[in-house]
């Protein structure tokens, strides 16, 4: 599982090692691994040209430090400072490695193999300074492989957001611990290929991190296996009130995606029944409402609902876990979803969190992870936030990690494909998993499965994703 850690807790727990180290110590450590992964994507360092970009902060002493040990290494490597101040000791490593200070920043840029990018760290915000931005467009508009020193310069680091002119990676090397920043989108598009570099920090560091990614082995423990006296009810039974007469595909999608979930059985409620039988006949169907279709262990609502909204004030009314989706999201009533005695699981894309917030798409877009947050806190309910990557919190007041799943592809952005995940995360929540873990595990299986289709570079169909999910299932227990 890989962790995020706030920047206070972050800065804390480096407090707390440099107090026990020798002075300088821990900015020698970060720098040496950053030197390594720039050697390493350098290939030859001997003759190479570096630039360093250098702020003002200790991001910018950890490029001279890396730097001045390229330096030794036969690298022409040049300075371009940009802060206010200079870290003293850096800069005097790497003049006395024989570096140097760029007269013209645009000069070297123009003909590095290698930027380093140490303008700004983890304690950045709102984006670039002006004098930065015209620097940090000539080095994303040479041919040199950029590296960001911890966190690219411009973003935030606590939340992932990018409010204004921030610097592309194509790597970046962080010290200690992952940054929220790094895992979470528009952010994350940033950093590039993130290689997390050990400084000594782990034992520093809480144990509850403020977010936390899965991955193969963490879903495999989290997944449903059935026991040698499993039988199909004790395996839990899922189930689905989706689909109408103008989105019937809804129906067969978000039964395709409960089928693969773990559940012992389907049990499907609505006006898609026939398209339902006609492509699952192990599907129990019924027509409704979904108080009267027979025993479930959860429910899942809304997907291709259209106007007809009453499964959905059904189903809330019962008393067992619910996952609500797309059109059952309308008009949700958060007083309602509150007094449910049964968890609740939601699943908007940005779009449906806008509604429900009363906010712009746009505002959830640029901050997903206090969307989530406030959703869950709002509603009472684990939130699903979907969107290239998946957000998944607790209405736990922060006491649980939110949750980040960047498994998908691009090709996910298909029509349906949303159906397939409720199904999935609904099964799982019938199989018996609390709503975080059911939302987790579907989310990565869905990405993984997606992945998969999509492996040939060509586009995919929702029930291509479908298909593919038991090979997901397979994978991350193999």
């Amino acid at each position: 599982m890989r962790t995020a850690y706030s920047v206070e807790t972050v800065r804390a727990a480096e407090a707390e090692l440099m107090a026990r180290l020798p002075q300088g110590a821990l900015m020698q450590r970060a720098a040496a691994g950053l030197a390594a992964t720039c050697t390493a994507l350098l290939g030859r360092v001997y003759g190479a040209r570096v630039v360093l970009l250098v702020g003002g902060g200790d991001n910018g002493g950890d490029a001279l430090y890396a730097g001045a040990r390229l330096a030794r290494r036969g690298a022409g490597v040049s300075a371009v400072l940009l802060g206010s101040r200079t870290h003293e000791g850096g800069l005097a490593a790497l003049l006395g490695a024989g570096g140097r200070v760029a007269d013209d920043p645009f000069e070297v840029l123009a003909v590095a193999d290698l930027v380093m990018d140490g303008i700004t760290g983890i304690g950045g915000r709102g984006g670039l300074r002006p004098d930065a931005v015209p620097v940090a467009r000539a080095a994303r508009g040479s041919n040199a492989v950029i590296v960001a020193v911890d966190l690219p310069s411009g973003v935030e680091a606590d939340t992932g957001e990018v409010r204004g002119e921030a610097l592309h990676a194509d790597a970046t090397v962080t010290f200690g611990t992952y940054k929220p920043g790094l895992l979470i989108d528009p952010a994350r598009e940033y950093a590039g290929t993130v290689r997390l570099v050990g400084i000594g920090l782990e034992e520093h560091l809480p144990s509850v991190p403020d977010l936390e990614a899965l991955q193969h082995e963490d879903v495999a423990r989290l997944l449903p296996l059935p026991a040698a006296e499993s039988d199909k009810y004790r395996r839990g039974v899922v189930g689905v009130a989706a689909g109408s007469a103008r989105y019937p595909g809804a129906a067969v999608l978000a039964v395709a995606g409960a089928l693969r979930g773990g559940a012992g059985a389907v049990r499907y409620v609505g006006p898609g029944a026939d398209a339902v039988i006609a492509r699952f006949p192990e599907a129990l169907v019924h027509a409704g409402p979904p108080s009267k279709a027979g025993r479930v262990q959860a429910w899942v609502v809304g997907p291709g609902l259209g106007d007809g909204l009453d499964p959905v004030r059904d189903v809330l009314a019962s008393d067992v876990p619910v996952l609500v989706d797309a059109d059952g999201l309308r008009l949700l009533d958060a007083e309602t979803v509150r007094a449910r005695s049964a968890p609740t699981l939601l699943t908007p894309h940005a779009g449906e969190a806008a509604a429900l917030l009363g906010v712009s798409r746009e505002e959830v877009e640029s901050a997903r992870l206090a969307s989530v947050r406030e959703l869950a806190a709002r509603y009472g309910a684990t939130v699903l936030l979907k969107g290239s990557t998946t957000l998944v919190a607790a209405p736990d007041d922060g006491r649980s990690p939110v949750r980040v799943n960047p498994m998908g592809t691009p090709w996910l952005a298909t029509a349906g494909s949303g159906d397939v995940l409720s199904g999935l995360a609904g099964s799982l929540l019938a199989a018996g998993l609390e709503a975080r873990d059911a939302g987790s595990a579907a989310a990565y299986l869905h990405g993984l499965a997606a992945r998969r289709a999509a492996s040939e570079g060509v586009p995919i169909t929702a029930y291509e994703v479908a298909q593919t999910l038991r090979f997901a299932w397979r994978d991350v227990q193999s």
